[in-house]
């Protein structure tokens, strides 16, 4: 364990060196939140929306969106950098294995996901009043489970790119196929009935979804949890069948 966390302590420093890498990751979740509050129609409660706001529904929306930009952006791009450059292979004749850096790594972006998932709850609450989740333990298991479907996403494409620009370029598709389907353009109670059966099963939009439920004072549906899970089984099954350290 103090090997894991010097290495992410030494991720994190090479991390933040990288200016427009760390605010593509953190800030931009909060940075949608102040336009989309800064609307006016979106702080207005909407009828058919049950009384909610549009500012309501974009919390859970961008704490996944989070998520996602550092499960299959960052991770992908720093890991199949390291392979591309022949880092991990030069670890490989050391003490400190490639699987301990893979778990440093993981454990950065999961405290940055963490870190961004408090600074979008609190700007939301203090800002635009936006109430704290009403199911603290739901919401957190949500979160667990979104964070669980989207890293293992995340693994498969750093197992399958070669180089960090091709893991970027996969990336940052992903990132914007997956952000539609959570309800980062339209919102997901205002999709169709076939664009919101299909964000259904996607990790993101079932994240999105268990999310909500948890800050509504619910428990995520069996749906959600089973897409997450099955997300998580597929894809980290799949990373862990292909993954290539050299």
């Amino acid at each position: 364990m103090p090997v894991l966390l010097r290495l992410a302590l030494t991720e994190a420093k090479l991390f933040f060196r990288e200016p427009m890498t760390w605010i593509f990751a953190l800030a931009v979740p909060p940075l949608l939140l102040i336009v989309f509050g800064a609307i006016p129609a979106f702080r207005e409660a909407d009828p058919a929306l049950g009384g909610l706001r549009v500012i309501d529904l974009y919390a859970p929306i961008l704490v996944a969106v989070g998520v996602t930009i550092l499960a299959v952006y960052s991770l992908p791009q720093q890991f199949a950098g390291y392979r591309e450059r022949g880092v991990l292979r030069r670890m490989r004749t050391t003490p400190v294995r490639p699987p301990a850096l893979l778990g440093a790594l993981l454990l950065l972006f999961t405290a940055l996901g963490v870190c961004t998932l408090a600074l979008v709850l609190v700007l939301a609450r203090l800002a635009y009043g936006v109430p704290l989740p009403a199911a603290p333990l739901a919401y957190a298991s949500a979160y667990l489970l979104t964070v669980l479907a989207l890293f293992s996403l995340g693994l498969l494409v750093a197992a399958l790119a070669p180089s960090a620009t091709s893991a970027s370029a996969v990336g940052l598709v992903l990132f914007f196929s997956l952000a539609f389907f959570g309800g980062l353009w339209i919102p997901r109670d205002r999709m169709s009935d076939v664009l919101r059966a299909a964000s259904d099963l996607t990790p993101v939009g079932a994240g999105v979804q268990s999310l909500q439920d948890a800050a509504a004072g619910g428990w995520p549906s069996l749906l959600s949890i089973l897409v997450l899970m099955g997300w998580t089984i597929v894809a980290g099954g799949s990373a862990a069948r292909l993954f290539r350290w050299e």
